[in-house]
């Protein structure tokens, strides 16, 4: 038994290696194995990565800036975005507690920031959506939805005239075409033009710009170019529209203006384009006409960020500074004297006025 024992113990040597080597060899795939499960990959580290981000952005969005311009800013940006989701009834009683003139043919209220007068893509709410909502809350649940007369850019604020039949819209309709309305503005402007006032004469035109990012864009068409220093006739562009603003300024700084403008005529973006092309000084905030080659945020330069104490990193969330101020319409039916319609600057506005030093005449 003892010979027997110590036969099956002495084993030749190469035998004992393989063993252990098999034995090694199984404990190291072992190891792997775990430490390949434990080990995230590569794509998980990446979007934890881009989590970590994403949060850490969010987190840096929820801090209240100190400064209050970056503040205002930050809550414009907040406000645009939360407006594409406030419920209709909420936005209708908005609408309604800023009504500026009502009356049994009209109601002309002050059209906020960020508020598009018509639906598209991307867009979850807009003044004619609410139209029906605030007529009811106006006059009655068996009242007809009230009815637009004119528009404006959703980033311009002010008088907007609503009517509360057809027949009624259709004819205050008639006056805008008629230029027989009487449209006053104010804008800041980036710039400050070379005469104190005078009038803008340019045909408007819409293009496509041709680039990396391709889009449409109005522009100027003129009647008339320069050739070897003489100012020579050309032959108007079939599909421009007549486009005519007088403009004053108002108060100035060696960096920005503020400017009264009347438009003569209706085109759109018409008072964009004739300050940032024609004038060369685009209304502050204006980030599709400040340059022709592509879409960008508006460039300031140092001093004007230094005053309005903006990063230039946020300039892109700088609101379009114009507004609708004052609208002048003739006599409705029996009335016997013009109906003057007016609105005061939005807050954000004179803040800006306030820090960029412009000052607002007495008499305005």
């Amino acid at each position: 038994m003892a010979a027997s024992s110590r036969s099956a113990l002495s084993l030749p040597a190469w035998d004992t290696s393989r063993i252990w080597g098999r034995h090694l060899v199984f404990v190291a795939k072992f190891l792997c194995s775990a430490t390949a499960a434990v080990r995230p990959s590569g794509a998980q580290q990446l979007a934890e990565k881009l989590r970590a981000q994403k949060q850490e952005q969010k987190a840096k969005e929820r801090e209240v800036p100190r400064d209050p311009v970056q503040r205002r800013v930050q809550e414009l940006k907040r406000y645009t975005q939360q407006l594409q989701n406030v419920h209709p009834n909420v936005l209708s009683k908005a609408l309604k507690r800023g009504i500026l003139y009502q009356d049994n043919n009209l109601v002309v209220i002050n059209k906020p920031y960020g508020l598009p007068v018509h639906g598209g893509p991307g867009v979850k709410s807009c003044i004619t959506d609410i139209l029906p909502i605030l007529a009811k809350m106006l006059y009655g649940h068996k009242a007809e939805p009230l009815h637009l007369c004119h528009r404006l850019d959703k980033e311009t604020t002010g008088v907007m005239v609503l009517a509360r039949d057809k027949g009624m819209a259709h004819r205050v309709q008639d006056f805008f075409k008629t230029r027989q309305v009487a449209k006053k503005y104010w804008a800041i402007c980036v710039g400050v033009p070379v005469h104190s006032a005078g009038m803008i004469d340019i045909p408007i035109i819409e293009k496509e710009v041709q680039g990396q990012q391709q889009h449409h864009k109005m522009t100027l068409a003129p009647n008339y170019r320069m050739e070897n220093g003489k100012t020579m006739k050309v032959r108007p562009n079939r599909h421009a529209h007549v486009a005519v603003t007088q403009y004053r300024v108002l108060s100035s700084t060696l960096s920005c203006a503020l400017l009264e403008l009347q438009p003569f005529t209706g085109v759109k973006h018409q008072l964009r384009v004739h300050l940032a092309f024609g004038l060369g000084c685009p209304v502050l905030g204006d980030h599709k006409y400040s340059d022709w080659n592509k879409l960008a945020p508006q460039k300031l330069s140092v001093g004007i960020l230094k005053r309005l104490g903006l990063e230039k990193a946020k300039t892109r969330y700088l609101p379009l500074h114009l507004h609708a101020q004052q609208l002048i319409l003739p006599p409705l039916g029996s009335e016997s004297q013009e109906l003057n319609l007016f609105c005061k600057l939005p807050k954000f506005f004179v803040r800006s006025l306030s820090h960029l030093r412009l000052e607002i005449p007495e008499k305005d």
